[in-house]
């Protein structure tokens, strides 16, 4: 009878175990430790500001509501600027670099096997998509430890990256279109929700920097604007080496549709900064959000700008989001074709548009979710006189702008502590 028993009790629990099993994906066990490892992995690629910035954006909103972990950052990409910029503002976090085996999916460097031994929980962050799927698949498959998604877009789930985010603990969209194409891919829950791109939580700054850019283009606190350009696809195949791979056939394509929008798109932002500087007679700053943007300053917005506005008009270089976020603070608004400036700009506290193109993704729907649309230009509809008039609106009533980015962070927050109240039951 004993022996009956226990086995009952064996059956009863392990049902149990089962049923708990299928109600929450790939959940931590009840005794979760009190200061568990994170392995955060992000830093998909160091030629874009917005790209960088989703790293210690997120390292700040894990600082700031998971304070008791130990994060240990697998970086996707390597670059010693960018490890410099996170070592100074983020001292504490141990940063690692190393590839998997393709066909294995096992680790091939001793830190990245070690990372795998010591943490607890891996946190895929926010990006384009799910960048680091690979990264992610080999944890699931080496570790059987749960895995979460913060702040991506999920526009093209293909089979296996499906087959692979139906064990996630949680999957956190940047915006909201995105849930519906989880959803179309057969993956909904209440595990699944909008939380926003981790560059709204962006804390870091380089004034020093900022401040002598300023010092020595007579820039004045909120009297200058920011001008950020952007091509209709990013011309990949110039920025990496050996053409990143790309085709012969590939690059007229992409070629062929940036010429016929650049000046198209372009003169809508001169005429915005036009405007600027002969109602205002303050300067304009032309900023690049990736570095080939600092090749098309000149030829798409500086050249081509009336002669009487050119001398209010100076450039910067490619830089960090640090001295980014710096200068964006001191601005009087930022407008820009790409779509994390405007973020950084109103994360601290600038009035920004996004002047979006439709290539760019189902990403610019967070503007939308964040009650941003009257900052928020598609740009196939929208005129430069538009652009212009209200950027003059925000010039006659600041006040009303600050309020605005207000209400739109504080809706971050809302949704950020949502998803937190969530993910702190899981790691």
């Amino acid at each position: 009878m004993k022996n009956l028993d226990s086995r009952r009790h064996f059956l009863q629990t392990t049902s149990l175990a089962a049923m708990g099993a299928l109600l929450i994906p790939n959940l931590l066990k009840a005794s979760r430790k009190p200061n568990p490892v994170i392995l955060l992995t992000s830093g998909w690629q160091d030629i874009n500001i917005g790209d960088i910035a989703h790293t210690p954006g997120l390292l700040a909103i894990l600082n700031e509501r998971l304070p008791q972990a130990t994060v240990i950052l697998w970086k996707k990409s390597k670059s010693e600027q960018v490890e410099a910029l996170l070592n100074k503002h983020y001292p504490k976090v141990r940063i690692i670099n190393g590839q998997i085996d393709k066909a294995s999916f096992a680790p091939l460097t001793d830190e990245v096997k070690d990372a795998f031994k010591q943490a607890d929980f891996f946190l895929h962050g926010s990006g384009p998509s799910v960048v680091a799927a690979d990264f992610v698949e080999a944890w699931h498959r080496q570790t059987g430890k749960p895995f979460g998604i913060f702040g991506v877009t999920t526009q093209d789930i293909n089979p296996a990256l499906s087959a692979l985010l139906k064990h996630a603990s949680f999957i956190y969209t940047r915006e909201t279109a995105s849930i519906e194409k989880l959803k179309q891919a057969g993956l909904s829950g209440d595990h699944i929700a909008f939380a926003p791109d981790a560059t709204f939580a962006l804390t870091i700054q380089d004034k020093e920097k900022a401040g002598q850019f300023m010092k020595a283009n007579g820039l004045e606190p909120k009297k200058f604007i920011c001008a950020v350009p952007r091509l209709r696809r990013t011309p990949y195949y110039k920025l990496k080496p050996n053409n990143s791979g790309w085709s012969p056939e590939q690059i007229k394509e992409v070629d062929a549709l940036n010429d016929k929008w650049k000046e198209i798109d372009h003169a809508k932002l001169r005429e915005a900064i036009t405007t600027w500087v002969r109602q205002t007679k303050n300067k304009v700053v032309l900023c690049p959000e990736m570095t080939y943007a600092v090749d098309i300053m000149d030829e798409l917005l500086f050249t081509p700008l009336p002669d009487d506005v050119k001398p209010f008009v100076v450039k910067h270089g490619y830089w960090m989001p640090d001295e980014a976020a710096s200068l964006y603070a001191q601005a009087h608004t930022v407008l820009s074709c790409e779509c994390h400036s405007p973020i950084i700009a109103l994360t601290n506290g600038t009035p920004a548009f996004y002047i979006r193109q439709p290539q760019d993704t189902i990403k610019g729907q967070m503007y939308y979710d964040l009650g941003l649309a009257d900052w928020t230009f598609e740009i196939e509809q929208t005129t430069g006189k538009q652009i212009a008039d209200r950027l003059m609106q925000v010039q006659a009533d600041y006040p009303t702008a600050e309020r605005s980015i207000v209400q739109s962070l504080k809706k971050v927050r809302k949704q950020y502590d949502t998803a937190f109240a969530f993910i702190k039951k899981q790691v």
